[in-house]
């Protein structure tokens, strides 16, 4: 039931949110942030790789995870959400949630192939300049870039890197 309600305040940050959305050079860019599910080892190596890479650059780079049941948080090494933060009602209680949902990154990139409902609400009520993630019709009011024929989240991961770096 909470997650009709999530559904219906995602629906609702989708059309209030009047962020300024701008693409820029992804050299320019000084601020990033993941959003992600937490799902085995091997993506949150692919993701802690990804930080460095990212931070070798000299970009600054915050990671903010969805803890689903029964999912380990490897290391503690990212910030994270859990459904007990989503209350019956479906707002998200999480503080740690809406301040990275509200940082006005330059880029933020979703690094989940398909993003369930806890991730889509803080895609929607981000102020991010341009949002990045993989391409699916119903998916296309959350981001501003989408890359297409990704077979997997590390595949994912690294087009998003790929293609983000290449914009002047």
């Amino acid at each position: 039931m909470k997650l009709t309600f999530l559904e219906m305040r995602t629906k609702r940050q989708l059309r209030k949110n009047r962020a300024d959305r701008t693409s820029m050079s992804f050299k320019k860019a000084r601020h990033v942030g993941l959003l992600f599910t937490i799902e085995d080892r091997r993506k949150h190596d692919y993701i802690k790789k990804l930080i460095h890479n990212l931070e070798l650059e000299g970009k600054k780079v915050e990671a903010f995870a969805f803890l689903p049941p029964k999912k380990e948080n490897y290391e503690f090494l990212f910030d994270f959400f859990t459904p007990q933060d989503i209350s019956f009602w479906g707002a998200v209680k999480s503080e740690r949630a809406l301040r990275f949902a509200d940082t006005p990154f330059d880029y933020l990139l979703c690094l989940d192939q398909k993003p369930q409902s806890h991730i889509r609400y803080l895609l929607a009520r981000s102020r991010a300049r341009c949002r990045a993630g993989a391409f699916s019709e119903e998916l296309q009011p959350f981001f501003e870039l989408m890359v297409n024929g990704v077979k997997s989240n590390v595949e994912l991961i690294d087009q998003l890197y790929q293609f983000t770096s290449k914009l002047k």
